[in-house]
This record gives structure tokens, sequence and C-alpha cells, in this order.
């Protein structure tokens, strides 16, 4: 998204090992990082784990940028998947560095580190919902009038590619779907399902 040239880099290269923690959800920054070499995945981490991973990025990346740009505390955990190389760029000599841009290049960035940034927030808040509540969203988006009056989902898709949507596993999705089952919040077998309980689908949903 930033060209490196537009900035002067410090001439110390960072190495960092494999496994160690970059940057925290919230963190405030007083630095920048660009990555020279190697790769980082981006996702929220779960005692001390990154289980839940939204993406990847490799060098040369800066991996901060967006929040740098827009003075807000960053949005993911980030950890080293391979070894690396980076240079840190205090955050003051990064907006010293913004503020000699033209005003329209300046503002191009600001609209896509906004643009960046909402995605992932997005993708978090997604992550923070539990399985159980994201498999009863989707029944409830997919939900249309049976013949009898009650609501039911065919199902048009295999389980594994709804899985895929939802970001759980399939076989998370088909436990969902059997708890489901045996609450009564789901009825029937093979690809259509009745929905006999709407508005508890609903407050499991959180709508």
């Amino acid at each position: 998204m930033l060209p490196s040239t537009c900035f002067s880099l410090p001439a110390h290269t960072e190495v960092v090992p494999a496994g160690e923690v970059l940057r925290r959800r919230n963190e405030v920054l007083t630095s920048v990082l660009h990555l020279e070499s190697g790769r980082v995945l981006r996702g929220v981490l779960d005692d001390g784990f990154l289980r839940h991973q939204l993406g990847a990025v490799e060098g040369p990346f800066w991996l901060d940028a967006a929040s740098a740009l827009l003075g807000q505390p960053f949005p993911v955990d980030m950890v080293a998947d391979t070894p690396l190389r980076l240079r840190r760029l205090p955050i003051e000599a990064f907006q010293r560095s913004l503020a000699d841009m033209p005003a329209g290049a300046r503002g191009l960035l600001l609209d896509m580190a906004q643009g960046y940034r909402q995605q992932s927030e997005l993708a978090v808040s997604r992550l923070a919902q539990d399985a159980e509540s994201r498999c009863a969203q989707w029944l409830l988006q997919h939900a249309e009038p049976a013949p009898s009056g009650a609501m039911q989902v065919t199902l048009h898709l295999r389980k594994r590619l709804i899985a895929a949507q939802l970001g759980i596993a399939p076989e998370t999705f088909s436990r969902v779907l059997r708890h489901l089952r045996e609450l009564g919040l789901i009825q029937g077998t093979g690809n259509v399902m009745n929905l006999p309980h709407p508005r508890a689908l609903q407050s499991m949903a959180g709508c």
C-alpha cells in the first residue's frame, strides 16, 4: 500500500524468530514496522496461540501503516510465521514523512487505510461470535416460508462450503447442527431443515 522509498528507513535491521508476537490487538503504536523479508500471520490470539487466522503477508510490506496513518490502535494480533527481517520507524518520523506528501496522495492513502481497517475490524468482530451464534444467524438469513407456514432452510451448498463461509471447520458446523436439533431449534433430515422456533434462533444469533 505504501512504498518504502517515501520514508527514510533506519539502517538497523531487526531479526525476529518465528513464533514471536509482533503486534497485539488494541496496542497503541509508538513505531511502524516495515517487513523486509519473511511471512507474518494476522488474526486473533487465543491462550497465546493464533487459533483464528485472518490472512498472511510477506515482505516487503508495511505491517501496521494503516493504523499509524489514522492514529488508531492496532485492530488485530500479528505473529511471525517464519524468521523475519524488519525495520522499525518511530511513528513521529513516519508522520513527518506523510506531512511532506502532496495533499491528494495523502488523502488517497488515508481513504485506503480507513477501508483496510474497517475490513479488519469486521473480520475480528465476526471471529468474536461463537460458532452457534454464527450458524443461527446464517440459518435465519437463508430461511424461507414453507408450504405449512413455518420457516425452513434448504441447503443448496455442501456443508463444508457453508462452514467455510462461516469461518468454522466442517466438523464444528455438523456439531452445531446436531446440538440445534437436540434443542429442537431445527428439525428434519437431508437438505431441508425446518425452523420451528425462529425467535429462539434470533436470541442465539444476538438479533
